[in-house]
């Protein structure tokens, strides 16, 4: 190439152009997802929000980021994109709610080689379905054009999401006591976790996405695989509001499972007795395939939990009986007992 021969962004990989359109194209996608305290457009250099026209009095802000993990590989190998922005959505929010947080607005970034401004559109438009079903509104974000970073077809996403509670209704309670009940919402399937281990069983076996799984008739196992993560927010959120002295703290069931993520909100002095309910075909066929431990298996997979919520034995009917008119499954795992040395029994 000559030296005095003009060169381009373009030429160097990156299109502008392109970014532009992608733009356009997602704008009606995020002003479908406005609410109260929303007061732009996508486009500005900062994405602003009105805190004040929520309502809140006294609030605290809770903030939350996180990824979908290797879900991203088989949605990529899948050619299919139009979920995984809900599971990104999802495993943000869901962690605001376990601390009493209403979320009220999410960004996302979205890093690739080369943009293709289809699946970055199809990626974007499950993002702001995902901040619809939790009531959110999604403000804005970024989409990075780096060749060289990643493989053709591959892409990369991250999402922070900001919510809110009032001071006095933070999550989880102080005063939670021996015998306060524990219930679990079903997941949706695997949600966001554990498919690194996933992959690894498909690849022992010489599995593919395209083939028919094992545990679902008429389904492919890569679509089953590829449920979104269920959003408990708008349900958790009822709960909490319609009992405040009744549920007493919340426990988003990701990477670490019921054992490691209970526990946290948990007070030192008390320990969870848990009964699970019986392995769903998804989990029971992926601890046969893979000869998991049930040890391992509890501490990687949600195993068909996905939400816990600790809650006074007086209002836990009540709180049930709200949770389903809501939509969610709901069983009784167990309750709280004085701890010795273990944070989490598992009976059965």
């Amino acid at each position: 190439m000559s030296k005095n021969k003009a060169t381009t962004y373009k030429q160097a990989g990156v299109d502008i152009d392109a970014g532009d359109a992608l733009v356009e194209r997602i704008k009606p996608f995020a002003k479908a997802t406005r609410r109260k305290g929303s007061m732009d457009d996508l486009g500005g250099f900062g994405a602003l929000f009105d805190l004040k026209k929520t309502g809140y009095k006294d609030p605290i802000l809770v903030s939350s980021t996180d990824g979908v993990g290797t879900k991203l590989k088989i949605a990529q190998a899948m050619n299919k994109h139009d979920t995984i922005g809900i599971d990104l959505v999802a495993m943000c929010v869901n962690d605001l709610v376990v601390q009493g947080a209403e979320p009220l607005f999410f960004l996302d970034y979205f890093a690739t080689g080369k943009l293709d401004v289809s699946v970055a559109e199809h990626v974007i438009k499950g993002i702001a379905k995902g901040c619809k079903e939790a009531g959110c509104a999604l403000v804005g974000g970024e989409t990075a054009e780096m060749p060289g970073m990643y493989k053709d077809g591959e892409y990369d996403l991250a999402g922070f999401s900001i919510g809110a509670v009032e001071r006095k209704k933070l999550l989880p309670k102080k005063k939670m006591e021996k015998n306060d009940v524990i219930l679990g919402l079903a997941s949706s399937g695997l949600h966001s976790n554990g498919f690194s281990l996933v992959r690894h069983i498909m690849d022992i076996h010489h599995l593919n996405y395209a083939m028919p799984a094992p545990f679902a008739r008429g389904k492919r196992l890569g679509d089953v695989l590829l449920t979104p993560t269920r959003i408990y927010v708008k349900s958790c959120l009822k709960a909490i509001r319609k009992f405040p002295k009744g549920v007493k703290a919340l426990a988003h069931i990701t990477g670490g499972g019921i054992t490691e993520n209970l526990p946290r909100v948990l007070p030192e002095n008390l320990a969870a007795e848990i009964e699970m309910p019986n392995l769903s075909p998804l989990f029971g066929w992926l601890k046969k395939a893979g000869n998991i431990a049930q040890n391992d298996l509890r501490r990687t997979f949600n195993c068909g939990i996905g939400m816990v919520l600790v809650v006074s034995p007086s209002k836990a009917k009540g709180i049930i009986k709200l949770l389903e008119r809501e939509g969610e499954t709901v069983c009784r795992l167990g309750t709280l007992t004085r701890r010795n040395k273990v944070a989490v029994t598992f009976r059965g």
